[in-house]
């Protein structure tokens, strides 16, 4: 699947950003978030802000890890949130807009560059501009081609990554998930993560990656359009018009790790 250009990811953070901003600022902030429970309005904006401050002081001081990050004091009015996160987005922005995205740069992923921060910048602000709307009890369409890159991302890189603690033991079975409306596809191989993590917590549990289509065909497929897939992935819709096929016990299995918290 091809991702978007850095372009298209820039201009996606400013209008997702500017959704989000734009519906909570006649939201009660006290209004609970359906995909984060544990959050009222007023910690969806501090979330966001929060986010947007650290992956602009990433860009800025490229290729430093966050070291000497300093935290943002979190404003104690509601309207000053506001004004903070206006403030943080447009930096944003603008750092984005003044590097190159092949620059190296700090991540927690395995690709450290700026074109990461761009690609999850644009997806985290699309998702949390879901959680606004629905704190806020409204709704509008996702960008398709946005979308579609947000399913492939959220099982490549969200559900889909090793740490070089672990290892990934694959098994002989596939999934395929056909997104309707853009007409993409990405295939999901099954298999097992093991492995002891730096805290020493032993972990063996059901896992995916994301591979290349390959020579078989898949044991099962789910197809939906990009909004309902990527809303379910997130754990943010209930998949109504999803479509299962095939070996439901494979099904199962995606199931088990879509299941798990994202980090």
């Amino acid at each position: 699947m091809s991702r978007l250009s850095p372009s298209e990811y820039r201009a996606f953070i400013e209008s997702e950003s500017r959704r989000f901003r734009d519906v909570l600022t006649d939201c009660d902030p006290r209004a609970r978030v359906p995909g984060c429970p544990d959050w009222n309005a007023g910690d969806l904006l501090w979330h966001l802000t929060e986010v947007q401050d650290f992956w602009t002081w990433i860009v800025e001081h490229r290729p430093a890890a966050p070291d000497d990050y300093p935290d943002p004091k979190r404003p104690s009015t509601y309207a000053d949130l506001l004004a903070l996160f206006d403030e943080r987005s447009t930096a944003l922005t603008a750092a984005l807009a003044e590097a190159d995205p092949g620059d190296e740069a700090w991540t927690w992923s395995a690709e450290k560059t700026v074109g990461f921060v761009l690609r999850r910048q644009a997806l985290e602000a699309l998702v949390h501009r879901v959680d606004a709307e629905q704190a806020a009890g409204t709704d509008s369409a996702l960008d398709p081609a946005l979308a579609t890159d947000g399913v492939d991302e959220v099982l490549d890189v969200m559900y889909g990554g090793c740490p070089d603690w672990g290892t990934f033991s694959p098994l002989p079975h596939y999934l395929r998930l056909d997104v309707t409306d853009t007409e993409e596809s990405v295939w999901v191989q099954l298999g097992r993560f093991s492995g002891t993590d730096p805290e020493g917590t032993h972990h063996d549990e059901d896992d995916i990656h994301v591979v290349a289509q390959p020579s078989s065909e898949p044991d099962a497929v789910i197809s939906g359009p990009s909004e309902q897939l990527l809303k379910r992935l997130w754990r943010r819709g209930d998949g109504g018009d999803i479509h299962l096929a095939g070996d439901l016990k494979i099904v199962d299995h995606f199931r088990q790790v879509i299941h798990q918290p994202i980090n």
